[in-house]
């Protein structure tokens, strides 16, 4: 899954009166220097009481850790909100570009800390010679409509299609990790091949303000998902006897619910998709990033001792705040995606189906596959594609994967948006 787009809300604290800070910018600045530099205690120092208690040191350091090298940071601003400053914070992590927002109370005490992605920049236009042009596509839904792209092939349609959807965390249309678009790539690559491809910013991107509260993996990614392939089926340009959809990471483990959801889904490919559980793959994937950076002592089994105590709290009986949870998400998300049989759903699907897996991800690692290929032995119109080279997002490499890795840029393999296109071609 997509550890990198997570939102990272630690806290945001209400506060009231007071004389304000005459520098919050000063104040902001003095938490992430103690961040920088590990003095994570000092951090915790000058949290208020309601924001200590929402935020454990080792929850602080854990989530601060996983982002990489601090490489550089930008010029803050403040404006005021209900008596408190926030404060706005460029920074770009190895893992890519964050915006860091301190909210600061009227006794220089910080009242909450929220690390967001930054706003990626502007994809760059199709060249002039395109064999494809991209117009806006709205996902309607209930409860808001979602703004997407969708790469229409030139010449006479209507043509196959493929739905993009997203791994975990709020994601732009482009799916955005660091300094690579892979969504922008697949969905280029394949409309080069006369396959038109919607994607679409994620609800989680878009309208964070419709996940106050409890809410679920259907909430979160799958009911769009069916919105967006109905739509698309509708639109005039798309043969809509041939769409499918295509799920990147946890978008791939919800792709075959997707699919049986609407069932005029032609077939599905699963990019990356886990065949176990998330909270079964998050301490094995922090294990790795803590032996990659060479963290294994005393400090970092603290660390994965503490995910496991947050884990069987979210699996618990008993209700538990979301800040006492992995990445902040509530307990109903974590019960109804754990709740997710991937390997079953594919199984019952009974449509064509595409896995593709990299062998260098360190996310949705080689016991997956094992799984997806021991699931699927034998069954009718699956087809299971292995790639050495290629890390989580599909570019190739060299060596352990690392999430310092999505930081360089680089492009979706061509092979892997051929094997694609052809297996759409093919299933008529």
């Amino acid at each position: 899954m997509n550890a990198r787009h997570r939102l990272l809300a630690l806290a945001l604290a209400a506060t009231s009166g007071g004389a304000l800070a005459a520098e919050p910018q000063q104040v902001a600045t003095q938490l992430l220097d103690h961040l920088q530099a590990g003095r994570i205690a000092d951090a915790e120092a000058m949290f208020t009481p309601p924001m200590a208690a929402a935020v454990p040191a080792e929850k602080l350091q854990g989530l601060w850790q996983s982002l990489g090298e601090l490489q550089q940071r930008g010029v803050a601003r403040s404006r005021e909100q209900q008596g408190v400053h926030l404060v706005e914070v460029p920074l770009r992590f190895a893992s890519g570009a964050m915006i860091a927002q301190v909210a600061v109370d009227g006794q220089d005490k910080v009242a909450g800390l929220l690390l967001r992605p930054a706003p990626p920049d502007k994809a760059p236009p199709p060249p002039a010679d395109a064999r494809y042009a991209e117009v806006d596509f709205s996902v309607p839904q209930v409860r808001g409509a979602l703004p997407g792209t969708l790469a229409v092939p030139k010449g006479k349609g209507p043509f196959p299609a493929v739905v993009l959807v997203h791994g975990s965390g709020p994601q732009d249309r482009d799916e955005t990790i660091g300094a690579n678009r892979p969504f922008l790539d697949v969905a280029r690559g394949l409309a080069t091949r006369g396959i038109a491809v919607l994607r679409y910013d994620k609800r989680s991107f878009a309208r964070p303000q419709d996940f106050r509260g409890d809410f679920t993996a259907d909430d979160e990614t799958t009911d769009d998902a069916v919105a967006a392939l109905a739509a698309l089926a509708a639109d005039p340009r798309i043969d809509g006897r041939r769409v499918f959809v295509m799920g990147h990471s946890q978008g791939g483990m919800l792709a075959p619910r997707i699919a049986s959801r609407w069932p005029q889904a032609r077939g599905a490919i699963l990019w990356a998709a886990p065949a176990r559980t998330l909270l079964q793959l998050l301490p094995e994937q922090n294990r790795h990033l803590l032996a990659v950076n060479g963290q294994t002592g005393p400090e970092a089994q603290a660390r994965l001792k503490a995910l496991d105590a947050q884990i069987a709290a979210a699996l618990g009986p008993a209700k538990v705040p979301a800040a006492q949870l992995p990445m902040g998400v509530p307990q109903s998300y974590w019960k109804s995606i754990e709740a997710v049989d991937a390997r079953a759903d594919a199984k019952a699907l009974r449509k064509p189906l595409l896995l593709l897996q990299g062998g260098r991800d360190f996310q949705v690692t080689a016991t997956d596959w094992q799984l997806w290929q021991q699931a699927l032995a034998g069954q009718p119109g699956a087809a299971l594609k292995d790639y050495p080279a290629l890390n989580h997002l599909g570019i190739a490499g060299t060596g352990a994967g690392s999430l310092q890795e999505y930081s360089r840029p680089g492009h979706v393999d061509a092979q892997l948006i051929a094997d694609v296109a052809h297996w759409v071609e093919v299933q008529r």
